[in-house]
């Protein structure tokens, strides 16, 4: 379970649509209270942060129309609480460019 502090458009197809779906997940997972993943260290660090994490959703989102993929999905914005900024990360922006260069994909990084 990730959730990249990289600009979606920075994405390949790939880590872009999987990133939505997992963030999806994770949405269900803090707004639902539900157990798994609660504690996994990315779900960790958006709690308290759901606003964040919608902000995320969106940016996303439009990345996947501007690549002219469908986006029928949306997080309900009433439940986007907490800060507005994600300034807690598992792993550095910086090693997360490594993390994807090491995975030879099209990620444009």
């Amino acid at each position: 379970m990730r959730i990249w502090d990289i600009p979606p458009e920075k994405l390949c197809r790939n880590h872009l649509l999987g990133e939505h779906r997992e963030l999806h997940a994770m949405w269900v997972v803090i707004t639902q209270k539900k157990k798994g993943y609660s504690m996994h260290p990315e779900t960790i660090r958006w709690k308290g942060k759901l606003c964040a994490l919608y902000l995320r959703h969106e940016a996303l989102a439009k990345e996947m129309r501007s690549r002219g993929y469908a986006h029928n999905s949306p997080l309900d914005k009433q439940k986007a609480t907490g800060k507005h900024v994600q300034d807690r990360f598992v792993d550095s922006p910086l090693k997360q460019v490594l993390i994807l260069k090491s995975k030879r994909c099209d990620c444009k990084i």
